[in-house]
C-alpha cells in the first residue's frame, strides 16, 4: 500500500490517499475517506460518513464524527471537539447528523468546539479554545465563546489583515489614495467646518467616480454581526459612513485590506469582482453605500471560492 499505518493504530478504511500517515493509537472506521499526504496523528478517531481532503493534518486527541467534512489543506490542533447533534441525548439518534463542513486552507487551534452544522470559511482561522456557534466567513480570524470576529487573515494567511491609514495630508482638499487591491481606492471628500455645523460634499463623476442607480443604509448593526460577504459582477460601490464608524475589507482574489470609515467624509470606492465585507459596526453607525446599478440578485457572487475562480479568469495571462 502507498500510505502508512503504525502498527498500533486500527485503519479499517481502504479509500486512504498516497502518502497518508495514521500514527499509534488511531482509529480509522470503514467507511471514512481520506486524501493523500494527510498526517493523522495519535488518539485520532474517524467515524464512517467522513470526508477528509488531501494534506491535512488532524492533531493528537481529536474525533472526526460523522457529517463533518475537511476540505484540501485544513489543519486541525489537539482535542479540537467536532459535535453533529445539536440536541443529543443517550440511544436517541436524529435521522441524520447533522453536516459541519472546513473549507480549503482553514485552521482550527487547540481545544477549539465546533458546534454543528456550522460551515467555517476558506482560510479562516479558529481561535484556541474557541466555542464556534455558528458559521465563520472566508478568512475571518474569530476567538472567544461564542466565537465572534476580531480580524481577517492576511492574503497569505498567515498575518492578520492590517487597517490601511487614511494619511492624506493636512489640509481639507479632496484627496484619493491608490491601494494595492486592483481598482480599490481611498478618498477624503472635501469637508467645511463651521461653527454652526460642519458639512461634507462629494459630486458623481467626479468625488464618486460614477453616477448611482440606486443607494442603501446600513444601521442598527449589532457590532458582532458581519455585513457584505459577496461580490459583484458589474456593480461599482462606494462606501461613505455617516456616522460611527465601520472596518471594510476589501479582496481582489490576489491582496487584501482593511480601511476604517470613521469619518463622514472618509469613503471607499469598491469596483466590480471586489469581495468585501463590512465589519466591527459601532453601534450608533450609518453606512451609506451608491451603487452602480439597480439591484439585481443574479449580479452577486456569494460564494467565496467561486469568486476567487472567476477572479483568476479575468487576470491577464503571465507572459
Amino acid at each position: 500500500m502507498s500510505y502508512f499505518v503504525h502498527p498500533q493504530a486500527i485503519c479499517e478504511s481502504s479509500q486512504i490517499g498516497d502518502g497518508t500517515r495514521v500514527w499509534a493509537f488511531a482509529h480509522v472506521l470503514p467507511g471514512a475517506r481520506i486524501g493523500a499526504d494527510c498526517n493523522i496523528c495519535d488518539h485520532v478517531f474517524v467515524e464512517n460518513d467522513v470526508s477528509i481532503g488531501n494534506r491535512v493534518t488532524i492533531k493528537c486527541g481529536v474525533q472526526v464524527w460523522d457529517g463533518v467534512t475537511l476540505e484540501d489543506d485544513v489543519f486541525i490542533g489537539p482535542n479540537v471537539t467536532f459535535t453533529n447533534d445539536g440536541f443529543p441525548r443517550s440511544k436517541h439518534y436524529p435521522e441524520r447528523f447533522a453536516v459541519t463542513r472546513v473549507c480549503a486552507g482553514a485552521s482550527i487551534g487547540a481545544n477549539a468546539t465546533i458546534l454543528p452544522g456550522v460551515t467555517i470559511g476558506r482560510s479562516a482561522m479558529i481561535g484556541a479554545g474557541s466555542v464556534v456557534v455558528r458559521s465563520v466567513p472566508a478568512n475571518a480570524v474569530v476567538v472567544g465563546n461564542p466565537a465572534k470576529i476580531t480580524g481577517y487573515a492576511g492574503h497569505d494567511a498567515r498575518d492578520r489583515t492590517r487597517p490601511v491609514e487614511f494619511d492624506l495630508g493636512g489640509d481639507r482638499n479632496p484627496q484619493i489614495r491608490l491601494t494595492e487591491v486592483a481598482g480599490v481606492s481611498l478618498h477624503r471628500l472635501p469637508l467645511v467646518q463651521d461653527m454652526r455645523g460642519d458639512l461634507s460634499v462629494g459630486e458623481f463623476e467626479r468625488s464618486v467616480p460614477f453616477q448611482p442607480r440606486r443607494y442603501f443604509l446600513v444601521f442598527d448593526v449589532p457590532s458582532g454581526e458581519v455585513r457584505g460577504e459577496h461580490a459583484h459582477r458589474s456593480c461599482k460601490q462606494f462606501l461613505v459612513c455617516v456616522r460611527g464608524s465601520v472596518s471594510v475589507i476589501a479582496d481582489d482574489g490576489r491582496n487584501r485590506i482593511e480601511a476604517v470609515l470613521d469619518a463622514p467624509n472618509l469613503g471607499i470606492l469598491l469596483p466590480e469582482m471586489t469581495w468585501g465585507v463590512q465589519y466591527k459596526y459601532s453601534r450608533d453607525a450609518v453606512l451609506l453605500v451608491f451603487a452602480s446599478e439597480y439591484y439585481d440578485a443574479d449580479e452577486y457572487i456569494r460564494d467565496y471560492a467561486e469568486f476567487l475562480a472567476l477572479a483568476a479568469q479575468r487576470r491577464p495571462a503571465q507572459v
